[in-house]
Formats: C-alpha cells, sequence, structure tokens
C-alpha cells in the first residue's frame, strides 16, 4: 500500500509537544502503513492474536491490527500521542476493560488481571537512525517478553540501507547540527545487524525478516517539515541550535525531493526482524 499525499491542518492541540503529537498522528504516522500489514500479513493476525506495542505512537498500527479482529494494548512515552490513541481506538485507557488499552507507562501497566499472556509482541518505531535508540528500546523489550507466551513472535523494526533511503539524506541535518556529532537523539547510519543486536540482548531467537517500501509522501513542504519534525528525530539538533535553524536546514534538505505539482516524495525501505522467545 503507497502512502497518501496528505496535507497538514492546523492543530486543534495546545502548546509544542500536543502540536507535535498531533502532526505525527495526522502526517507522518501513516507512512509506515505498508511496514504494518506486511508483517500482520505475514504473522497471520486475526481474532486468535492478542497484541501488545511497545512505542505504540497514536495508535495507527494497534488499530490496523484491531480491524482484522486482535486485541491490542499499547505504550508509549509521550501523553499526546496516547491520549490520540485512546480516541483513536474508543478506548477509555483502562487495560483489561476492552478489546484495546493504550497507557502511558510501561509494558506491565497493561497486564490484565488475570495476567493472559500476548502472543505477539511489536516495536514498529524503527531504530537504527538514531544515537542510542537500540539501548532505549532494551529496557522496554527486558520489561514486556516477560509478559509474552513462550514460543511466541516480537517483531523489531528498523531502517534500511542509507542508499535505500532517501530520507536518510535529509536525517543528515540531525547529526550536522547537533553539538556534539551524534549527542543522544542525533541521526547516525543504521548497522545492518542493528535488529538481531538487540534481539540478542533481550535473549530472542531469530526466525525469519524482511524489507518493505514505505515512502515518505507529503502534499507539501509544510507538511513534510512538520511531519518530520514530529519523529522527534531532530531534537537533539533543535537544543543545539533552534527550530527556525533546523527548519531551514530541512527545508533545504528536502529540495531536491520536491516534485513539480508542489509534493515531496522519497523513496525508503524500512526492515523488520521476527525473533521468538524461547
Amino acid at each position: 500500500m503507497t502512502p497518501t499525499l496528505v496535507q497538514h491542518h492546523p492543530s486543534a492541540a495546545s502548546g509544542p509537544r500536543g502540536t507535535r503529537a498531533r502532526d505525527w498522528a495526522e502526517i507522518q504516522e501513516r507512512m509506515l502503513v505498508p511496514l504494518y500489514e506486511a508483517v500482520y500479513a505475514r504473522l497471520e493476525v486475526g481474532p486468535a492474536t492478542r497484541l501488545l506495542g511497545l512505542g505504540c505512537g497514536s495508535g495507527l498500527a494497534l488499530l490496523v491490527a484491531a480491524s482484522r479482529g486482535a486485541c491490542v494494548a499499547g505504550v508509549d512515552d509521550d501523553p499526546g500521542r496516547v491520549a490520540l490513541a485512546r480516541t483513536r481506538l474508543h478506548d477509555e485507557g483502562t487495560p483489561g476493560t476492552g478489546t484495546a488499552a493504550v497507557v502511558c507507562g510501561g509494558p506491565a501497566d497493561t497486564a490484565d488481571a488475570d495476567c493472559t499472556p500476548y502472543n505477539l509482541l511489536t516495536a514498529f518505531e524503527p531504530i537504527g537512525c538514531a544515537a542510542g535508540d537500540t539501548d532505549c528500546l532494551a529496557p522496554a523489550l527486558a520489561e514486556a517478553v516477560p509478559l509474552v507466551r513462550r514460543g511466541s513472535a516480537v517483531v523489531l523494526t528498523g531502517w534500511g540501507p542509507p542508499e535505500r533511503c532517501a530520507t536518510s539524506a535529509v536525517l543528515r541535518v540531525a547529526s550536522r547540527l547537533t553539538n556534539p556529532p551524534r549527542a543522544s537523539g542525533g541521526w547516525r547510519a543504521p548497522l545492518r545487524d542493528d535488529l538481531e543486536n538487540v534481539a540478542a540482548r533481550a535473549g530472542l531467537r531469530p526466525d525469519g525478516s524482511g524489507r518493505v517500501a514505505c515512502p515518505f509522501g507529503y502534499s507539501d513542504m509544510d507538511s513534510a517539515v512538520r511531519g518530520l519534525m514530529s519523529t522527534g528525530l531532530f531534537d537533539a539538533a533543535i537544543r543545539a541550535t533552534d527550530p527556525a535553524q533546523v527548519e531551514k536546514e530541512l527545508v533545504e534538505a528536502l529540495h531536491p525531493h520536491l516534485r513539480e505539482d508542489g509534493t515531496v516524495w522519497m523513496p525508503n525501505v524500512f526492515r523488520y526482524l521476527i525473533a521468538r522467545k524461547p
């Protein structure tokens, strides 16, 4: 499925954090829908699936799984995104009271009273592009894996090779503006074994992988800048300079991807690893 070119609408949320969460939900999150669908199709996600999503954002991946009949739960550390996910899933945010639950906290906060284990764990926030992102995922996996039934799938996702991801050149803005370079949160080139290394640290057994084309398409330059800024990959650069400087550099980096009709289009490839809990 090819992402739809989207037009940004003014946010109703107040404050920079709420605005960014809205930008993520309205602009950026849908760019990874082909990844969600490829993983769910391969694992035959359906009514028998009990899924826990780490870093679930504003809940689009959970919604796609729920539309296939899965019982879903998600965790994220961004209150704005969690609020949007709850609205999206018509969930009150209390685990165990419905087919969907989203919490701002840790994986253990999603456990049902009867401690029914999950049989699918996903981490759809791609790693391998920001300094320290693999280290940030490890504690969440350590907390979540005990909640998953033995033999169940754990899905890790990451950016593909820079030569296959047009957005990589744009993300280098984050590294160039960060002081010192590669500070926590700054861009770095993905490594071939990023996903396998994280799986090994979590005690998981690799059981297959795949690549999925996820082009980033925006209706105009403003939407592209707001969408990319909502990812958090430019936070270190903003701290080192200021938002206006980062936006200016982003526009310059995006210019080669601006088409005659004013849209912005960047082909990308993302990778996923399916691992199993022994």
